[in-house]
């Protein structure tokens, strides 16, 4: 039977796992989800999985079929190929529940062209990825088979999905555009969305440089009219371009808090929005700096400045100017143009509108810049708001070519699985291999349709290795989310993910004689970078954290200074290092909760297209891990909050930070709730927006809200339930 003959009403796997949602006798039936699995593999899996008699023979097979890359397999000895492969096969991978053997096979395992048959099962493609990432080094390609069957490592989806195929897409993730006050600029950000687009990257653009709705325009009777045009525009490029239609195009655009168009740059995502301008599909971000805070905190007026003569002033894109610096100069000059509001009213809009559509993202762009050791300016993040690196700004010309090519941003990613690379029998050689992988990616990318983002890549050869399943870790180890514990182990393991790191970034650096550019201004080659490492204590501070670090080496002062001097004189290879996406598809497959977010279910249902919904129990979820596994809905979001900052210590980029929060506060949630109403309103998200630039949080990714709607609420009915 081929793969499209599977009728689901002659499969046993999806009734299997919907009763997972009946409770037995007050129990959730988890045993249903294993026998799900079984029945999936034996029903599904291994009747259409095309086999071979020998590795000799499914390779060539690949090969004369167009599926792998013969460069790819060239680079490396037949021994060794059938070395690496029975390793792979001697680990006896297996899937631990439903959801992620049918998420693997149904979005990443390689088909046969009709789509009717299976070529690769988990270990298969983590063979391709090992052999591609290595690049004919074959330690290398032996150790990132180790991290990737033994799930410690997870490339991103479209590293993991891509490499090792002879007709691919791109390995990178995402992009982030600047557009200048000009036509010419605002052309080649359309057309260069639409090229992202459909090599399958989601791709961030900052308006902010553009000149108001209403403001002059030199030598046209006439007048500039804003950025809402130029979103709309944007909007229609990604619905356009979306892969022949397997997937939606997706997009974000930032916003100064200070820009003119702040309010109708909202508007625009409102349900009562002028049709012209409403946008469904492009997402928003505000840029924030310091100064707004301040403002809203003494309830003050707030000055919003034209672009365009801010630029005229000042000789530099508005992007580029620190505004909490500069604000009261700003306001006391007479040429630049300005507007005023009252700072808490745009602060109530922003709250609004994130209750009605969980938009906009909020970046911290201050915060972002004072923490940052590079050289330059950040002024924007990414389509999911963990990208964080400094950019230049290109001068166009009318033939759409560069007269000053500026630097723009791509970004690949992977992912440590928290709960396994605690049991690594090396912490630092995993992350180092994990690093190295990352780094063939950056060095092979090659995005020439925007020759300002090939650019910024060729000079940064920036990564983004981040973590996953923080709360199953947590869960398995008996500490509460946001508890001392938990905050006490996010410590120690991102400050071991940030060393090793740089200590690898070091190594590779000094192997090829070559860093990263403008190095030599960056607070790694000061030194001054390290200082904090030297003079405070970042052991583990709890007794049960230092348990769960004894076997892994965690560095001293005495390592950090030694680390620093290595870096003084060696540099590093990388630009940025550290960053951490939400990961939401890929956990599925690694069997562990997405990112650093608390879980939302004990017992989450997704919607899957033609099937309908298949249930998935919180990893690792059991008698013993039940009261550890708390919904994000209920709980203090300012607890998220302490161990994203507790994170973000380390990372030099952000973290994907998503609120979680119920329509119906629940009783005794938030202290300031006491004696008012029990519904969500502006303020609770007000107070944690500030209290998230209070903690040192560069970004909020966005705002999800669970309705009183009973059927939402239906979904969760085994929150309640024992196992």
């Amino acid at each position: 039977m081929a793969l499209s003959e599977i009728k689901p009403d002659e499969v046993t796997y999806y009734a299997l796992n919907n009763e997972i949602n009946i409770p037995v006798d007050g129990q959730i039936p988890l045993a249903k989800d294993k026998a799900a699995l079984q029945a999936f593999l034996k029903e599904n899996v291994i009747p259409n999985t095309k086999t071979f008699a020998s590795l000799t023979d499914r390779l060539a097979y690949l090969v004369d079929h167009d599926y792998y890359e013969a460069a790819m397999l060239d680079k490396y000895q037949p021994a060794f190929l059938e070395q690496l492969n029975d390793f792979l096969r001697n680990a006896h991978f297996e899937f631990k529940s439903f959801m992620a053997a049918y998420k693997f096979y149904a979005q990443y395992a390689l088909k046969t062209d009709d789509n009717e048959y299976y070529l690769e099962d988990f270990k298969d493609r983590v063979f391709a990825n090992a052999l591609y990432f290595a690049d004919g080094n074959e330690a290398l390609a032996m150790a990132l088979a180790d991290e990737m069957i033994h799930q410690r490592y997870q490339p991103a989806t479209p590293s993991f999905l891509n490499a090792g195929r002879q007709r691919r897409g791109e390995l990178v993730s995402c992009f982030l555009l600047q557009v200048s006050d000009d036509m010419n600029s605002i052309g080649r950000a359309i057309n260069s969305a639409l090229e992202l687009s459909r090599i399958g990257g989601g791709v961030g653009l900052t308006l902010s440089n553009l000149r108001e709705a209403g403001a002059p325009i030199k030598g046209i009777d006439g007048a500039a009219s804003g950025v809402l045009p130029v979103m709309k525009l944007l909007e229609d490029s990604f619905s356009y371009s979306n892969q022949l239609g397997q997937r939606q195009g997706a997009g974000v655009v930032y916003l100064n808090v200070f820009h003119p168009d702040i309010i109708s740059f909202l508007g625009a995502k409102k349900e009562n929005a002028d049709e012209k301008y409403r946008l469904k599909t492009l997402s928003l971000g505000v840029i924030v700096p310091d100064k707004y805070y301040e403002l809203v905190r003494e309830d003050a007026d707030m000055y919003l400045f034209s672009p365009h003569s801010v630029e005229r002033e000042y000789g530099q894109p508005f992007s580029y100017i620190d505004i909490t610096k500069e604000y009261d100069n700003l306001v006391a000059n007479p040429k630049i143009k300005k507007y005023k509001l009252k700072a808490r009213d745009l602060e109530n809009e922003i709250s609004k509108l994130q209750q009605e559509s969980g938009y906009p993202y909020i970046v911290n762009i201050d915060t972002a810049n004072n923490a940052s050791p590079i050289a330059g300016k950040i002024i924007m993040s990414n389509l999911c708001s963990e990208i964080m690196q400094v950019q230049t700004p290109s001068v166009i010309n009318n033939a759409q070519g560069y007269d000053v090519l500026g630097t723009d941003v791509s970004c690949n990613l992977g992912s440590t699985n928290i709960p396994n690379l605690m049991k690594s029998p090396d912490f630092g050689k995993s992350v180092e291999s994990m690093v190295r992988a990352l780094t063939f990616v950056t060095d092979t990318s090659n995005i020439d349709v925007v020759p300002s983002v090939q650019h910024g890549n060729e000079l940064a050869h920036s990564i983004g290795l981040g973590a996953m399943g923080l709360h199953t870790y947590f869960a398995l180890n008996h500490m509460a989310y946001g508890d001392e514990e938990a905050l006490d182990f996010t410590n120690v393991y991102f400050l071991l993910l940030n060393y090793y790191s740089l200590k690898a970034s070091n190594k590779i650096a000094a192997e090829r004689g070559q860093v990263f550019h403008n190095f030599a201004a960056s607070k790694y080659a000061d030194g001054s970078y390290f200082d904090k490492y030297l003079t405070e204590d970042f052991a583990p501070k709890t007794a049960k954290v230092k348990a769960l670090f004894a076997d892994i080496h965690v560095p001293t002062a005495e390592d950090w200074a030694v680390l620093k001097a290595a870096v003084m004189k060696d540099g590093l290879y990388h630009q940025n290092r550290l960053a951490v996406a939400p990961n939401g598809s890929i956990s599925y497959i690694n069997d562990t909760s997405a990112s650093l977010q608390p879980i939302v279910n004990r017992i989450e249902d997704r919607q899957e297209k033609k099937i309908g919904t298949i249930y998935y129990p919180a990893p690792g979820l059991s008698n013993d891990t039940l009261p550890y596994y708390k919904s994000a809905y209920d709980i203090d979001m300012r607890k998220e909050i302490d161990v994203y900052a507790a994170a973000q210590a380390h990372v030099d980029q952000s973290m994907s930070l998503t609120l979680f929060m119920r329509s119906t506060i629940p009783a005794g949630l938030y202290p300031w709730k006491e004696g008012r109403t029990e519904k969500m309103t502006t303020r609770d998200l007000n107070i944690l927006r500030n209290y998230a630039h209070h903690k040192g949080i560069k970004s909020i990714y966005y705002i999800r809200t669970y309705t009183d709607d009973q059927e939402e609420i239906g979904s969760n009915a085994c929150e309640s339930c024992s196992i």
